[in-house]
């Protein structure tokens, strides 16, 4: 494999803008932060090396043969993540980048493009929330001293952000762009005459060097590998990208499949498909892993390990030719989960996803079996199920390969009719998974607070009679405006009971799941008075307290601790009942035990195995 004759900035952007320059469809997609990119242009910048390249000559017999993909040039991390498919004329050369995309990607998107990521605390589904920014230059002189260690100031800057600025410092943020765009430096000249700063040799130096690093310098070296074997270019790929965390397994396995699939386009089938279940009810956040990870569970395959060893053209093959049936398999399991009121915000472990999908691919199930009335019964055995894996701890964690292949051999051995509960709950115990509720795991279900990600899944469990397909809102029972340390005192609570206050108001024994309406009428109403007037006869209202395990509601703070310990014991009950504990006490002793780990959540194998 020989060096090509070094290349410009430029000259590699032209030539991806003309086509000569494109990506394998065994290329995983653009994934640098904008800290890397101009991270990138402050090495450029400086003349410092940028790595060298590797590309892959693909003569004009074997570009029929393929897939080939552009560079992303305007990125928008909602809805402009996916590289764009290219028509390649199959009669003639192309030059197809192996190893070296981020960086050229970055470099066409900081010079040709933009880069659009939310702003912090935007709502992560309206387009309002992700502004198009390009990337500037600060001409006024090098970076203030920082942490990364940068000396030029390249920032990626909105519209709104360079008119809110004052005009005299907004003259020294050059765009990028408008390098690149320059031919020549005269052309560079002129627009910083426009700018009024032509006369300040600061920012010429700064332009004019960063003109020569993208129009002069040739810092673009190319390795070239111009066999035409594709399971030799493969090999190569692998190995180059293997290494450290530069690229994952699910994204090997995808090129591998794109690759490799002949009727359909494995890239855009599986991207597509992510973001359509992501755009399921309030919204997931599954990852291409996770849908990979779960489609190679449904084909059947007997290692579902993200091994080099396991992506064989048969398998892959399996995988295509099973992909319709697994694709509305995970529609509907996704529309399941939906239904029962989670969401990306409230599913503390994604993979759960894998055996309800398993269960639906293996009874061939479809959307109407989501409101069939004569599978009532059946979703809710599965809804239970599916809760209570997600309040264990560690059912989703370590060994979790081992254990959907599991749960798959069991679902097709005694799943042709109803989810197999008890045959489930048996296979998982014996992996050292038990769903089995221990006292002490009660306890410390007692101590979760408002925002924890467990906490729906519990208040789901216990109140069943929820019809989760609706909105339904986590409530503070006793609304926290009444309990406002300020509240509390015009109330003559002493001190001490107000840091109790302030320390319980958030527990579980102060939640309850109300619909989206309720809880907005309820508004800050004291307990007592809001339930009186929603439920007004008696009957009405003991049926309300016994369906939500609420004691006499409080009508003051000054009722609360004492509101909050009897809540506390009828959710204790509750839940040893609801969650199959027939050791229910008749009195209540301390709960003296810690708070409740965090669930682990991982697609295993992250590491190179050959």
């Amino acid at each position: 494999m020989p060096y090509l004759p070094p290349s410009t900035v430029a000259e590699s952007l032209e030539a991806i803008q003309r086509g000569n320059l494109v990506l394998p469809a065994i290329q995983r997609e653009f994934v640098w932060k904008p800290s890397q990119v101009t991270a990138l242009f402050d090495s450029l910048m400086r003349g410092y090396p940028i790595g060298s390249f590797l590309s892959w000559r693909v003569e004009p017999t074997t570009v029929a043969q393929f897939r080939f993909y552009g560079f992303m040039k305007d990125y928008n991390e909602l809805n402009l993540r996916h590289n764009p498919l290219l028509d390649t004329p199959p009669d003639r050369a192309v030059t197809a980048v192996l190893d070296g995309q981020q960086r050229l990607t970055s470099l066409n998107i900081g010079l040709r493009g933009t880069y659009a990521w939310k702003n912090k605390y935007g709502w992560r589904r309206f387009a309002e929330n992700y502004p198009t920014r390009t990337l500037h230059l600060s001409l006024a002189g090098t970076a203030a001293e920082n942490a990364a260690g940068l000396a030029y100031d390249f920032r990626f800057l909105t519209e709104d952000q360079l008119h809110a600025m004052d005009p005299d410092e907004a003259r020294y943020w050059l765009p990028v762009a408008t390098v690149a765009q320059a031919k020549r430096v005269n052309g560079l000249i002129i627009e910083l005459s426009t700018r009024g700063i032509a006369n300040d040799p600061a920012a010429m130096e700064i332009a004019t060097d960063l003109w020569e690093r993208v129009h002069s310098e040739k810092s673009i070296y190319f390795y070239e590998e111009t066999d035409q074997d594709i399971e030799r270019v493969l090999d190569i790929f692998i190995r180059v990208n293997s290494g450290g965390s530069t690229l994952s397994y699910s994204d090997l396995l995808l090129s591998i499949a794109t690759a490799q699939w002949k009727d359909r386009d494995a890239r855009k089938e599986i991207h597509g498909l992510v973001d359509d279940l992501n755009a399921t009810g309030a919204g997931f956040r599954f990852s291409q892993d996770l849908v990979l990870k779960t489609g190679l569970v449904l084909s059947g395959v007997s290692d579902i390990g993200f091994k080099v060893k396991n992506f064989t053209a048969e398998n892959m093959q399996l995988l295509s030719d099973e992909w319709e049936q697994i694709a509305a398999s995970l529609r509907v399991a996704v529309g399941l989960l939906s239904d029962f009121g989670l969401s990306g915000a409230s599913l503390t472990a994604r993979s759960v996803l894998i055996p309800v999908a398993s269960y639906v691919h293996h009874r061939g199930l479809t959307q109407a079996y989501r409101d069939a009335p004569s599978e009532a019964r059946d979703r809710a055995a599965l809804r239970d199920w599916t809760m209570r894996s997600l309040i264990i701890p560690g059912i989703w964690g370590s060994g979790l390969d081992g254990l959907l292949r599991a749960l798959r051999d069991t679902i097709t051995q005694h799943g042709a009719c109803q989810f197999p509960v008890t045959e489930v709950e048996r296979t998982m115990a014996g992996r050292g998974k038990s769903l089995a509720i221990t006292l002490e795991l009660v306890d410390n279900l007692l101590e979760l607070k408002y925002g924890d990600a467990t906490t729906f899944a519990v208040l789901a469990m216990l109140f069943q009679q929820v019809n989760t397909r609706n909105v339904h809102h986590i409530d503070h029972v006793f609304p926290l405006a009444r309990l406002a340390k300020s509240e509390l005192r015009k109330a003559g609570i002493p001190d001490s009971d107000i840091d109790t206050i302030g320390d319980a108001k958030n527990t579980l024994a102060n939640l309850e799941l109300l619909e989206g309406p309720e809880n907005i009428s309820k508004s800050a109403k004291s307990p007592a008075a809001w339930a009186g007037e929603v439920f007004p006869d008696a009957e009405a209202m003991a049926s309300y307290r016994d369906r939500n395990a609420l004691p006499e509601l409080p009508s003051s703070a000054t009722e609360f601790l004492e509101f909050l310990q009897q809540r506390r014991d009828l959710l204790r009950r509750r839940m040893l009942i609801t969650l199959g504990t027939s050791n229910v006490p008749t009195t209540e002793g301390p709960a003296d035990s810690e708070a409740v780990p965090p669930i682990e959540e991982a697609v295993e194998s992250e590491s190179v195995e050959e």
